[in-house]
Protein backbone atom coordinates (compact mmCIF):
# COMPACT_ATOMS: atom_id res chain seq x y z
CA UNK A 1 0.00 0.00 0.00
CA UNK A 2 1.19 3.50 -0.80
CA UNK A 3 2.41 5.37 1.99
CA UNK A 4 0.94 8.91 3.05
CA UNK A 5 3.51 11.50 2.66
CA UNK A 6 1.29 13.73 5.20
CA UNK A 7 1.66 10.59 7.76
CA UNK A 8 5.60 10.01 7.13
CA UNK A 9 6.12 13.77 7.56
CA UNK A 10 4.27 14.13 10.83
CA UNK A 11 5.96 11.46 12.08
CA UNK A 12 9.32 12.60 11.21
CA UNK A 13 8.65 16.08 12.79
CA UNK A 14 7.47 14.35 16.05
CA UNK A 15 10.24 12.09 16.54
CA UNK A 16 12.73 15.16 15.71
CA UNK A 17 11.16 16.77 19.11
CA UNK A 18 11.03 13.57 21.11
CA UNK A 19 14.54 13.80 20.02
CA UNK A 20 15.47 17.32 20.67
CA UNK A 21 12.99 17.39 23.52
CA UNK A 22 14.93 14.88 25.54
CA UNK A 23 18.44 16.58 24.74
CA UNK A 24 17.77 20.14 26.12
CA UNK A 25 15.73 18.56 28.95
CA UNK A 26 18.88 18.65 31.21
CA UNK A 27 19.27 22.76 30.35
CA UNK A 28 16.02 23.94 31.42
CA UNK A 29 16.85 24.28 35.03
CA UNK A 30 17.55 28.15 35.67
CA UNK A 31 16.86 28.85 32.28
CA UNK A 32 13.25 30.34 31.39
CA UNK A 33 13.87 30.39 27.68
CA UNK A 34 14.79 26.73 27.63
CA UNK A 35 12.56 25.63 30.00
CA UNK A 36 9.81 27.49 27.71
CA UNK A 37 11.13 25.49 24.43
CA UNK A 38 11.00 22.11 26.43
CA UNK A 39 7.33 22.55 27.94
CA UNK A 40 5.72 24.10 24.71
CA UNK A 41 7.12 20.77 23.02
CA UNK A 42 5.60 18.28 25.50
CA UNK A 43 2.69 20.17 25.44
CA UNK A 44 1.98 17.84 22.19
CA UNK A 45 4.87 15.75 21.28
CA UNK A 46 3.51 12.75 22.61
CA UNK A 47 -0.07 12.75 22.25
CA UNK A 48 0.40 13.58 18.74
CA UNK A 49 2.70 10.84 18.36
CA UNK A 50 0.28 8.22 20.40
CA UNK A 51 -2.95 10.13 18.59
CA UNK A 52 -1.05 8.74 14.56
CA UNK A 53 -0.32 5.69 16.40
CA UNK A 54 -4.53 5.10 17.14
CA UNK A 55 -4.82 6.15 13.51
CA UNK A 56 -2.54 3.29 11.88
CA UNK A 57 -4.52 0.67 14.87
CA UNK A 58 -7.57 -0.04 12.50
CA UNK A 59 -6.41 -3.94 12.11
CA UNK A 60 -6.63 -4.27 15.84
CA UNK A 61 -8.77 -6.19 18.19
CA UNK A 62 -8.65 -9.96 16.74
CA UNK A 63 -6.68 -13.12 19.15
CA UNK A 64 -4.29 -13.31 16.34
CA UNK A 65 -3.31 -9.53 16.05
CA UNK A 66 -2.67 -9.36 19.95
CA UNK A 67 -0.13 -12.04 20.09
CA UNK A 68 1.62 -10.82 17.15
CA UNK A 69 1.95 -7.54 18.56
CA UNK A 70 3.20 -9.03 21.84
CA UNK A 71 5.74 -9.94 19.61
CA UNK A 72 6.37 -6.96 17.93
CA UNK A 73 6.26 -4.64 21.04
CA UNK A 74 6.65 -6.90 23.86
CA UNK A 75 9.60 -8.67 22.97
CA UNK A 76 11.86 -6.16 22.06
CA UNK A 77 10.64 -4.09 25.23
CA UNK A 78 12.15 -6.65 27.26
CA UNK A 79 15.29 -7.21 24.99
CA UNK A 80 15.91 -3.23 24.93
CA UNK A 81 14.89 -3.07 28.89
CA UNK A 82 17.85 -5.34 29.16
CA UNK A 83 19.92 -3.06 27.01
CA UNK A 84 19.33 -0.19 29.21
CA UNK A 85 20.07 -1.67 31.96
CA UNK A 86 23.61 -2.66 31.32
CA UNK A 87 24.33 0.46 29.19
CA UNK A 88 22.89 2.79 32.35
CA UNK A 89 25.04 0.96 34.54
CA UNK A 90 28.35 0.72 32.36
CA UNK A 91 28.33 5.03 31.53
CA UNK A 92 27.30 4.96 35.74
CA UNK A 93 23.63 6.30 35.47
CA UNK A 94 21.94 6.41 38.75
CA UNK A 95 18.77 4.30 38.86
CA UNK A 96 20.25 2.05 36.34
CA UNK A 97 18.61 -1.17 38.10
CA UNK A 98 15.11 -1.45 37.06
CA UNK A 99 13.07 -4.28 37.82
CA UNK A 100 11.72 -5.88 34.11
CA UNK A 101 7.84 -4.47 34.06
CA UNK A 102 9.58 -0.56 35.42
CA UNK A 103 10.28 0.37 31.90
CA UNK A 104 13.50 2.67 32.05
CA UNK A 105 13.17 5.53 30.54
CA UNK A 106 10.93 5.93 27.26
CA UNK A 107 10.39 2.27 27.05
CA UNK A 108 6.99 2.99 28.74
CA UNK A 109 5.70 3.59 25.00
CA UNK A 110 5.91 0.25 23.79
CA UNK A 111 4.53 -1.25 26.99
CA UNK A 112 1.61 0.99 27.12
CA UNK A 113 1.08 0.53 22.70
CA UNK A 114 0.31 -3.01 23.59
CA UNK A 115 -1.84 -2.36 26.13
CA UNK A 116 -3.56 0.56 24.30
CA UNK A 117 -4.32 -2.09 21.21
CA UNK A 118 -5.67 -4.47 24.18
CA UNK A 119 -7.80 -1.79 25.19
CA UNK A 120 -9.36 -1.77 21.90
CA UNK A 121 -10.54 -5.04 21.86
CA UNK A 122 -13.61 -3.15 23.86
CA UNK A 123 -13.40 0.00 23.09
CA UNK A 124 -14.42 -0.15 19.66
CA UNK A 125 -17.47 -1.93 20.13
CA UNK A 126 -18.75 1.05 21.52
CA UNK A 127 -19.69 4.33 19.78
CA UNK A 128 -16.66 6.86 19.09
CA UNK A 129 -18.43 10.08 21.58
CA UNK A 130 -18.85 7.14 24.66
CA UNK A 131 -15.41 5.62 24.35
CA UNK A 132 -13.66 8.64 24.12
CA UNK A 133 -15.37 9.96 27.70
CA UNK A 134 -15.02 6.87 29.23
CA UNK A 135 -11.47 6.72 28.19
CA UNK A 136 -11.35 10.36 29.35
CA UNK A 137 -12.81 9.77 32.82
CA UNK A 138 -10.66 7.13 33.78
CA UNK A 139 -7.60 8.78 32.87
CA UNK A 140 -8.97 11.59 35.25
CA UNK A 141 -9.73 9.31 37.61
CA UNK A 142 -6.61 7.31 37.90
CA UNK A 143 -4.86 10.50 38.59
CA UNK A 144 -6.64 10.54 42.39
CA UNK A 145 -4.83 6.39 42.84
CA UNK A 146 -1.67 7.47 45.07
CA UNK A 147 0.19 4.80 44.38
CA UNK A 148 0.34 4.62 40.25
CA UNK A 149 3.09 5.56 38.49
CA UNK A 150 5.87 3.75 36.49
CA UNK A 151 5.15 0.57 37.25
CA UNK A 152 3.79 -1.43 34.32
CA UNK A 153 3.40 1.83 32.84
CA UNK A 154 -0.12 1.85 34.29
CA UNK A 155 -0.61 6.03 34.78
CA UNK A 156 0.58 6.46 31.01
CA UNK A 157 -1.25 3.65 29.75
CA UNK A 158 -4.86 5.43 31.41
CA UNK A 159 -3.70 9.19 30.90
CA UNK A 160 -2.60 9.09 27.12
CA UNK A 161 -5.08 6.38 25.77
CA UNK A 162 -7.75 8.68 24.76
CA UNK A 163 -5.29 10.42 21.99
CA UNK A 164 -4.77 6.66 20.87
CA UNK A 165 -8.47 6.22 20.85
CA UNK A 166 -9.23 9.40 19.24
CA UNK A 167 -6.69 8.72 16.44
CA UNK A 168 -8.17 5.14 16.21
CA UNK A 169 -11.35 6.99 15.76
CA UNK A 170 -10.09 9.42 12.54
CA UNK A 171 -10.74 8.87 9.36
CA UNK A 172 -8.72 10.75 6.65
CA UNK A 173 -11.55 12.76 5.82
CA UNK A 174 -11.48 14.34 9.23
CA UNK A 175 -7.65 14.81 8.69
CA UNK A 176 -8.04 17.14 5.63
CA UNK A 177 -10.70 18.89 7.69
CA UNK A 178 -8.00 19.54 10.23
CA UNK A 179 -5.31 20.75 7.46
CA UNK A 180 -7.61 24.18 6.20
CA UNK A 181 -6.03 27.31 5.93
CA UNK A 182 -8.66 28.55 8.93
CA UNK A 183 -7.46 25.74 10.77
CA UNK A 184 -4.11 26.96 10.31
CA UNK A 185 -4.04 30.26 10.95
CA UNK A 186 -6.15 29.82 14.03
CA UNK A 187 -3.03 27.16 15.80
CA UNK A 188 -0.08 29.51 14.47
CA UNK A 189 -2.03 32.51 17.13
CA UNK A 190 -2.77 29.24 19.51
CA UNK A 191 0.67 28.16 18.85
CA UNK A 192 1.91 31.44 19.93
CA UNK A 193 -0.22 31.94 22.65
CA UNK A 194 0.44 28.88 24.15
CA UNK A 195 4.44 29.41 24.32
CA UNK A 196 3.87 33.25 26.18
CA UNK A 197 1.74 31.67 28.74
CA UNK A 198 4.24 29.05 29.36
CA UNK A 199 6.74 32.16 29.64
CA UNK A 200 4.96 34.26 31.99
CA UNK A 201 4.30 31.10 34.40
CA UNK A 202 7.31 28.49 34.35
CA UNK A 203 6.33 27.56 37.78
CA UNK A 204 3.57 25.28 35.77
CA UNK A 205 5.06 21.42 36.84
CA UNK A 206 6.22 19.34 33.71
CA UNK A 207 4.56 16.15 35.36
CA UNK A 208 1.22 17.57 34.34
CA UNK A 209 2.67 16.93 30.76
CA UNK A 210 4.71 13.66 31.43
CA UNK A 211 1.33 11.32 32.86
CA UNK A 212 3.16 9.24 35.07
CA UNK A 213 2.12 10.63 38.48
CA UNK A 214 -0.47 10.95 40.76
CA UNK A 215 -2.15 14.07 41.43
CA UNK A 216 -1.04 13.75 45.29
CA UNK A 217 2.71 13.90 43.65
CA UNK A 218 2.26 16.36 41.55
CA UNK A 219 0.82 18.60 44.24
CA UNK A 220 -2.88 18.47 43.82
CA UNK A 221 -4.61 15.87 45.70
CA UNK A 222 -8.11 17.63 45.30
CA UNK A 223 -8.28 19.57 41.89
CA UNK A 224 -6.17 17.18 39.70
CA UNK A 225 -9.04 16.07 38.00
CA UNK A 226 -9.72 19.75 36.56
CA UNK A 227 -6.24 20.04 35.39
CA UNK A 228 -5.71 17.04 33.71
CA UNK A 229 -8.95 18.29 32.26
CA UNK A 230 -7.24 21.18 31.10
CA UNK A 231 -4.50 19.56 29.86
CA UNK A 232 -6.13 17.66 27.77
CA UNK A 233 -8.06 20.13 26.03
CA UNK A 234 -4.25 22.01 25.35
CA UNK A 235 -2.65 18.91 24.33
CA UNK A 236 -5.87 18.28 21.80
CA UNK A 237 -5.90 21.64 20.56
CA UNK A 238 -1.73 21.87 20.25
CA UNK A 239 -1.96 18.45 18.62
CA UNK A 240 -4.63 19.65 16.06
CA UNK A 241 -2.54 22.85 15.84
CA UNK A 242 0.86 21.29 14.82
CA UNK A 243 -0.21 18.77 12.70
CA UNK A 244 -2.20 21.65 10.33
CA UNK A 245 1.32 22.86 9.50
CA UNK A 246 2.12 19.62 8.30
CA UNK A 247 2.73 19.52 5.01
CA UNK A 248 1.53 16.70 2.56
CA UNK A 249 3.55 16.37 -0.05
CA UNK A 250 6.61 13.94 -0.17
CA UNK A 251 10.05 15.35 0.51
CA UNK A 252 13.50 13.47 -0.10
CA UNK A 253 13.46 13.48 3.56
CA UNK A 254 9.69 11.73 4.09
CA UNK A 255 10.49 8.13 3.80
CA UNK A 256 12.30 8.79 7.60
CA UNK A 257 9.23 9.19 8.96
CA UNK A 258 8.30 4.91 8.44
CA UNK A 259 11.47 4.42 10.64
CA UNK A 260 10.89 6.25 13.52
CA UNK A 261 10.29 2.84 16.07
CA UNK A 262 13.95 2.60 15.54
CA UNK A 263 14.75 6.44 16.38
CA UNK A 264 12.68 5.93 19.97
CA UNK A 265 14.22 2.86 20.99
CA UNK A 266 17.51 4.07 20.27
CA UNK A 267 18.67 7.53 20.66
CA UNK A 268 18.29 6.91 24.29
CA UNK A 269 21.58 5.69 23.97
CA UNK A 270 22.74 8.64 22.73
CA UNK A 271 21.01 11.30 25.36
CA UNK A 272 21.64 9.34 28.04
CA UNK A 273 25.70 9.25 27.28
CA UNK A 274 25.62 12.89 26.34
CA UNK A 275 23.93 13.52 29.54
CA UNK A 276 26.72 11.58 31.79
CA UNK A 277 29.60 12.63 29.59
CA UNK A 278 28.61 16.77 29.76
CA UNK A 279 29.89 17.26 26.59
CA UNK A 280 27.17 20.24 25.36
CA UNK A 281 25.89 23.26 27.23
CA UNK A 282 23.51 26.14 26.04
CA UNK A 283 24.69 29.76 26.51
CA UNK A 284 23.25 31.47 23.38
CA UNK A 285 21.43 30.97 20.30
CA UNK A 286 24.22 29.04 18.49
CA UNK A 287 24.18 26.31 21.06
CA UNK A 288 20.44 25.94 20.90
CA UNK A 289 20.87 25.74 16.88
CA UNK A 290 23.58 23.12 17.67
CA UNK A 291 21.59 20.92 19.75
CA UNK A 292 18.75 20.93 17.42
CA UNK A 293 21.30 20.09 14.20
CA UNK A 294 22.58 17.22 16.53
CA UNK A 295 19.11 16.07 17.43
CA UNK A 296 18.32 16.08 13.03
CA UNK A 297 22.08 13.82 12.44
CA UNK A 298 20.73 11.25 15.34
CA UNK A 299 17.35 11.23 13.55
CA UNK A 300 18.97 10.63 10.42
CA UNK A 301 21.23 8.23 11.38
CA UNK A 302 19.09 5.90 13.46
CA UNK A 303 16.66 6.01 10.16
CA UNK A 304 20.13 5.08 7.84
CA UNK A 305 19.56 1.42 6.59
CA UNK A 306 22.82 0.77 8.48
CA UNK A 307 21.70 1.05 11.40
CA UNK A 308 18.36 -0.84 10.77
CA UNK A 309 20.11 -4.24 9.48
CA UNK A 310 22.45 -4.08 12.42
CA UNK A 311 19.27 -3.89 14.97
CA UNK A 312 16.22 -5.52 13.23
CA UNK A 313 16.23 -8.56 14.29
CA UNK A 314 15.84 -6.76 18.47
CA UNK A 315 13.35 -4.74 16.83
CA UNK A 316 11.78 -6.44 14.67
CA UNK A 317 12.33 -9.73 15.40
CA UNK A 318 13.54 -10.24 11.71
CA UNK A 319 16.63 -10.98 9.61
CA UNK A 320 15.09 -9.67 6.70
CA UNK A 321 17.33 -6.56 6.21
CA UNK A 322 20.81 -8.39 7.01
CA UNK A 323 19.50 -10.99 4.24
CA UNK A 324 19.09 -8.35 1.37
CA UNK A 325 22.36 -6.47 2.25
CA UNK A 326 24.09 -10.20 2.14
CA UNK A 327 22.37 -11.16 -1.54
CA UNK A 328 23.50 -7.99 -2.66
CA UNK A 329 27.10 -8.78 -1.15
CA UNK A 330 27.42 -12.30 -1.95
CA UNK A 331 25.88 -11.77 -6.04
CA UNK A 332 28.17 -8.67 -6.02
CA UNK A 333 31.47 -10.56 -5.07
CA UNK A 334 30.47 -13.68 -7.14
CA UNK A 335 32.78 -13.76 -10.73
CA UNK A 336 30.52 -14.18 -13.09
CA UNK A 337 31.23 -16.76 -15.97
Amino acid sequence: MKRDAFFDNAKLLLIFFVVFGHMIQPFTDGSRPMYTVYMWIYTFHMPAFIFLAGFFAKGAGSKDYIIQLAKKLILPYLIFQLFYTGYFFFIGRDGWLNGPFTPHWSLWFLFSLFCWHVLLVWFKKMPPIISLAIAIEIGVLVGYVSDIGHTFSLSRTFVFFPFFLAGYWLTKERVRQLRTRRVREFGLVFMAVIAGLIAAFPEFSSGWFLGSKSYEVLGSPEFGGLFRLAVYMLAGLMTISVLSWVPGREFKMTYLGGQTLYVYLLHGFFIQFFRQAGWFKIDNVLDFIGLAIVSSAIVYLLSSSMIRTITQPFIEGRTQLFKQWWTRAFQKNTPTS
